[in-house]
């Protein structure tokens, strides 16, 4: 995410900056840990920034934002889908570029009943307010369709203590399995679950972080799906991919592509779009009333739309696999052949 901002903003600073202003990035580590994220946030607060961006996580936005609300900070595309950052508590200060974990989930569970005529899926999940919220959006997408979880399995934040989890899951004999997790403890459990035999179906969300998970499974990852809420990040005969690509290679030349980076670069661009409305003499009510207006926000087809009563730019959910290379490939459908082609 860090990588893909700089990106975007070394871009508008070589052209010149928004309106003549430079624009800085200035970030910290909060360790994936809630406590921490209130301590970074304050900080940054107190060091005067205009607006938080790209902030990483459900547990730690769900601390960071209260934060943010009180000093009127605007926080703008965090890289998560909870629905909490998407009620009405958090308009406008909350301004989400991604899709929700409910439309990856519903995703998932479609393409898993619909493409592969698959009636058994089990959920496993990070046992925090991340986990517990795309286990919700599953739970909501099977009851749509009068399921329920065949199993379920938890694993602690931040370990890859997932074997417990594992055990469960084996109970209700699944089909398939949506995974909520980071990419360690998914790998952990994929490994796991492929050592002792079971043939399963994995599907992850996002915030997994694509490229990581690939490189963690190595060869033992053919097959796996993920939900993107970005397009492809090589497929440059997207406009938005290939201002991208040519961003990301002008600031880090040794930089390799990713669906991460990129929703880096497209939360970049928006808070670039909002200030060049606003004009040089720019203020945060200004700014979040330019998101908020009527017009659509065209990021080079990238279209981000929002509203009075939605604080939630794009609704699309895209599919991705992994190869037997270990790189990723778009697809449009679940390949019930999938398994006899490998």
């Amino acid at each position: 995410m860090k990588l893909g901002i700089e990106a975007a903003f070394a871009e508008a600073n070589r052209n010149g900056g928004v309106h003549g202003r430079q624009l800085e990035l200035t970030s910290l580590d909060d360790t994936y840990e809630p406590e921490l994220a209130i301590a970074n946030t304050t900080q940054l607060i107190d060091d005067g920034v205009f607006a938080l961006i790209g902030a990483v996580g459900t547990p730690t936005s769900r601390s960071a934002t209260p934060v943010a609300r009180e000093a009127k900070i605007p926080y703008i595309a965090p890289f998560t889908g909870a629905a909490f950052l998407r009620d009405a508590s958090n308009l406008p200060n909350v301004v989400n570029m991604r899709s929700s974990y409910n439309q990856e989930t519903e995703e998932m569970v479609a393409r898993l009943t619909g493409d592969l005529g698959i009636t058994r899926i089990a959920v496993m999940y990070q046992d925090d307010s991340f986990g517990r919220a795309g286990y919700q959006g599953a739970r909501e997408a099977l009851n749509r369709r009068d399921m329920q979880p065949v199993s379920v399995g938890l694993y602690p934040r931040n370990t890859t203590a997932v074997k417990t989890g594992l055990l469960d899951l084996k109970r209700g004999d699944p089909q398939a399995v949506i995974i909520i997790g980071a990419y360690r403890p998914v790998a952990s459990l994929i490994a796991w679950a492929r050592h002792i035999g079971e043939d399963w179906e994995f599907m992850t969300v996002s915030f997994v972080g694509s490229n990581a998970l690939a490189e963690e499974l190595g060869s033992g990852g053919a097959g796996v799906y993920v939900t993107q809420v970005v397009p492809f990040p090589t497929d440059d005969s997207v406009p938005i991919v290939s201002s991208y690509l040519e961003s990301l290679s002008e600031h880090d030349s040794d930089a390799i592509p990713g669906f991460v980076s990129l929703e880096g670069y497209l939360a970049g661009r928006l808070a670039i779009a909002g200030l060049e409305r606003c004009g040089r003499d720019v203020d945060r009510q200004c700014f979040l009333e330019q998101l908020y207006s009527a017009e659509p926000i065209d990021l080079d087809g990238f279209v981000l739309r929002y509203g009075d009563n939605d604080n939630q730019g794009s609704d699309t959910v895209f599919l991705t696999t992994i190869a037997d290379d270990g790189g990723y490939v778009p697809i449009k459908t679940l390949n019930p052949r999938r398994r006899a082609s490998q």
